[in-house]
Parts: structure tokens; C-alpha cells; sequence
């Protein structure tokens, strides 16, 4: 192998080594990782938050075995691909040996790393992003119009993952008209690879129109109880953070764009980051929504930097640079020590307001450290519970969350569907059984009432246990079993659902 390609596989197992290092064996999945997963056992052309991509994986992963590091593999997997994707992109930039091993380093060390944590739809729509830049290239670069229908098809595949692509055509097509690319658009080819990507994503379109198109409402909801909190300062502040070791190579990229001549030609890309910054500062999109713009730019700032800079020392500092920034976040920003050990220095993590969470307090563990504990003990518990009913075959396990039944579903030993009113599990109850028991999950604090509420119903109510997990969002959820329904508890079942859905 040559000495390129001996660099640029160190990248990709360096990417999976840390993809795993960084979490302590403590902490299972993240809430939102479950829901995900179970859409494997429905399978659709769309669902009511997110298109069918991710749905796809969780099925290969099912095949694969459905172990814990099968479902983190795909998302380092991803995060290589982009790495990968940057590093080719360096290369058809022109760019040496140096500009893609200091590409390849600014984005390895940068919230990707966090990111591909996790197997959301996020890992898999920085890939594409980054994926349909590098073919916008090719194209610039070629004139071949090849690449223009492999944009169409990696703008459809990541469509089908995540609609949040959309948002760089918003910024790309008036970029495209404000410099001499814009005949680009007189091209028929453009049209025919716009009617290919049309077909590809056609059947989420139709399973939307099906539906009444839910991705509406989902995004209406959003905007009403997320979005209109999202501060538009914070917003920015949060992309400097995403790739604080990057930002002066990203800087610099964009400074390349518009006075470096050999990047002249990709002048385009520098208004498709101001348009398309400016789309979503004006939805109000979390700042998370936007990660998926940076890594070209550090390919484009890998190429400038390395033709001003041939000093080793100088080239030195700038590939060091990352991994010096990396230091800090690496103490704080990954789930890499025990909960307990967090504990331990919460001074550290509360002067960063990282304790802080969505309702205001601050809390033992970071949020997203604590969506990533007690699952497994909920799950036992109920598995347990579940196992000492008569007929089991008969009891629903009813949730108050996503999180929680898609957890019991994942980790439970016992053949339980557990569902909630929460997210796509309002459509995968099923009714066509007459239910003689119910194992209701319910978050803490409301003990009282729900023996009053439910009880009657049954001809027996009891607490078979709780979630002690000490450090975990979920410690306190409470596992209510009620046995012997007096009433058919189907038609109130089908009520509720019907006042819950979109």
C-alpha cells in the first residue's frame, strides 16, 4: 500500500477505535436509539418523525444479531464513510498528502465524534451532505453529468433519512445563481437527475400523503414546544463549538473561496453557507440541524492552508491544532467515565452548564448521559413482572414514552410488545386480542393516582417494582401491574389512540 493509503486507513480505525472507547461499559443505548430500532419489526415507507432509512439499518442490524456494538457500528461506520468522503474531496480539490491527513484530522476530532455515537438518522445526514458537495465538485471539476445524477441519488438517499436535507438545496440554488454556475441550470440533465430523484423518494411521498402527511404536523409541534425556544445566538454559538479544533481551518476555507484562485472555481460554496445558514436561523433550527455544512469547508481550508503554508513547524501546529481542542471536550463531552465518576467532578461539568437540562434544574449527570441509563434494569423488572401473570400472552404493556417500551422491547427476554401513545407506537398497538391483563410503565411521582384511575378496571392492582438506577433519567419510573379486567379495556384503548394522533 502506499504511503496515502496506509494514512488514510489509520484515519478510519482511529474513527472506530474512539467511537467505542469514549463510552464507558455503564451506560446502555440512548432513549432515542430504541425507538429507532423497533421500527425494524414495522416495516413503511415513512414514519411519523423520521423517513424509512434508519428503518433499514435497524433491520440489517437485527440480522447482524441486535448486540449493543452492532447498533454503535453503524454510526462510526457512517462517520468513516465521511471522513473518507473529505479525504477523496481534498484529492479532486488538488490537495497533497498534507491537506487530506489535516482534513482528515479536523473532522475526526470535532462533535462527529459524539455524534456517530449514536444510531439516529443524524450520522447517516452528515454523510450525505457532505456526499452531495463532493459530487457537486466532481461536477464542477468534470462537467460530466454522471455526477449530477449521483447527486440526484444521494440527494434521495438522504431524504429517505432525514428531510432535513432539503435545507441545502435552500442554500445551494440561489448560491448557484449568484455566480457563473447558474447556466448549470439550463442544462437538461439537471432536470432528468431531479425526475430520478423524485422516483426514489416518490414512496415516502405517497406514504405521507396516505397519512396526512404527519411530517407537517411533527414539524408544526416542533416549531410550537422546541423551536420557538431555540435562541438564534445560541445557535451560532453552537457551531463554533461543534468544530471549535476546526474553526480556523473552516475560516480559512472560506477566506480560500474568495481570494484563492485554484478554489475560484467553488466560489459558489461560500454564499451556499451563508444561504443556508440563513434558512435555518430563520426556522429557528436547533443547532445540531446544521452540522452536516462543515466538514467540506475543512477540506476547502485544508487545501488553502497547505498551499500558503511549507514550514514543518507551522504544518505541524495546524494538524495539532484539533487534538489539542480535542483535550477538553474529551474530559467532558463524552459519556467516557462512570456515572459516579461524573459525579465526582461535577464542579467541572456544572461551570459549563452541562448539568443543566430541559427543565430548567441542574441534575447529577449531563441530560443525554442520563437517557443513557436504567434501561436494562426497566426492562428486567418488567420482564419479571410479565413472567409471573396468568396468560401472559394476553397482557399489555403499556408505556408512558418511547423510551421506555422501546428499551423493554429491546432488552426484555420475555415475547413482549410493549407500546406507548408516544411517537410511531400509536400506530403498532394491536387490538385484535382482547387483553385480560395490563403492565402500565409510568414515570414517577404519579403512584397515587394511577391505582385510582386504573384500578377499578381490574380485579387486582399492584407495584411490582421501580427503576432505582441512581444517576438515571428514568430512576423512580414506577411498574404498575393490573390483572383480571373486569371491562374490555380494547375499545378504551382504541379511544385514547384515536385522541392521540396527529
Amino acid at each position: 500500500m502506499t504511503k496515502r493509503t496506509v494514512l488514510l486507513v489509520g484515519f478510519i480505525v482511529l474513527k472506530f477505535a474512539l467511537q467505542y472507547v469514549l463510552i464507558d461499559p455503564e451506560y446502555d443505548l440512548h432513549r432515542d436509539e430504541y425507538l429507532h430500532l423497533d421500527q425494524a419489526g414495522h416495516p413503511a415507507w415513512g414514519y411519523l418523525s423520521v423517513p424509512p432509512f434508519t428503518s433499514w439499518v435497524a433491520q440489517v442490524i437485527r440480522w447482524l444479531g441486535n448486540s449493543t456494538n452492532v447498533v454503535r457500528f453503524f454510526p462510526a461506520f457512517f462517520g468513516a464513510l465521511t471522513i473518507l468522503v473529505v479525504w477523496k474531496t481534498v484529492e479532486a480539490l488538488k490537495g497533497k498528502l498534507f491537506a487530506c491527513v489535516l482534513a482528515a484530522t479536523g473532522v475526526l476530532f470535532s462533535v462527529l465524534l459524539r455524534l456517530n455515537q449514536l444510531f439516529q438518522p443524524n450520522s447517516m445526514d452528515v454523510l450525505c451532505w457532505t456526499t452531495l458537495y463532493f459530487t457537486l465538485i466532481k461536477y464542477l471539476n468534470t462537467k460530466r453529468n454522471r455526477w449530477l445524477y449521483a447527486f440526484a441519488v444521494v440527494f434521495a438517499v438522504g431524504f429517505l433519512n432525514k428531510y432535513n436535507v432539503v435545507f441545502l438545496l435552500i442554500g445551494l440554488v440561489p448560491a448557484l445563481l449568484l455566480t457563473e454556475h447558474r447556466r448549470l441550470l439550463l442544462n437538461r440533465h439537471v432536470y432528468l437527475a431531479m425526475g430520478v430523484s423524485l422516483l426514489l423518494i416518490l414512496p415516502n411521498l405517497i406514504w405521507q400523503y396516505q397519512h396526512a402527511f404527519p411530517v407537517v404536523h411533527h414539524m408544526q409541534l416542533l416549531a410550537k414546544t422546541q423551536l420557538v425556544n431555540v435562541s438564534r445566538v445560541d445557535f451560532f454559538k453552537e457551531q463554533v463549538l461543534f468544530f471549535m479544533g476546526s474553526i480556523l481551518l473552516i475560516g480559512a476555507g472560506l477566506y480560500g473561496l474568495l481570494v484563492y484562485r485554484p478554489l475560484s472555481t467553488y466560489r459558489l460554496f461560500f454564499f451556499a453557507l451563508l444561504f443556508t445558514l440563513a434558512a435555518f436561523v430563520y426556522f429557528r433550527a436547533k443547532g445540531y440541524y446544521a452540522i452536516g455544512i462543515y466538514p467540506i469547508y475543512v477540506a476547502f481550508g485544508a487545501v488553502f492552508i497547505a498551499a500558503r503554508t511549507t514550514a514543518v513547524w507551522l504544518r505541524t501546529a495546524w494538524v495539532a491544532l484539533p487534538v489539542l481542542l480535542f483535550i477538553p471536550l474529551y474530559r467532558v463531552a463524552f459519556p467516557n467515565k462512570s456515572p459516579a465518576e461524573i459525579v465526582r467532578q461535577s464542579e467541572r461539568y456544572k461551570r459549563l452548564g452541562l448539568l443543566r437540562w430541559e427543565d430548567g434544574k441542574d441534575h447529577a449527570l449531563p441530560q443525554d448521559f442520563a437517557d443513557m441509563l436504567g434501561w436494562r434494569e426497566l426492562a428486567a423488572k418488567v420482564d419479571a413482572a410479565y413472567a409471573r401473570l396468568p396468560d401472559p400472552g394476553r397482557t399489555l404493556v403499556l408505556c408512558d414514552n418511547y423510551g421506555q417500551a422501546g428499551a423493554i422491547n429491546y432488552y426484555a427476554r420475555q415475547p413482549i410488545k410493549a407500546v406507548t401513545f408516544n411517537a410511531d407506537y400509536i400506530n403498532w398497538f394491536d387490538l385484535s386480542k382482547p387483553y385480560r391483563h395490563l403492565i402500565r410503565i409510568k414515570t414517577g411521582g404519579e403512584t397515587a393516582e394511577e391505582l385510582a384511575e386504573t384500578g377499578p378496571l381490574f380485579a387486582k392492582a399492584s407495584i411490582a417494582d421501580s427503576v432505582k438506577s441512581t444517576y438515571a433519567r428514568e430512576r423512580g419510573t414506577t411498574i404498575f401491574v393490573f390483572e383480571s379486567a373486569r371491562v374490555n379495556i380494547n375499545p378504551r384503548l382504541a379511544n385514547e389512540i384515536e385522541q392521540e394522533r396527529w
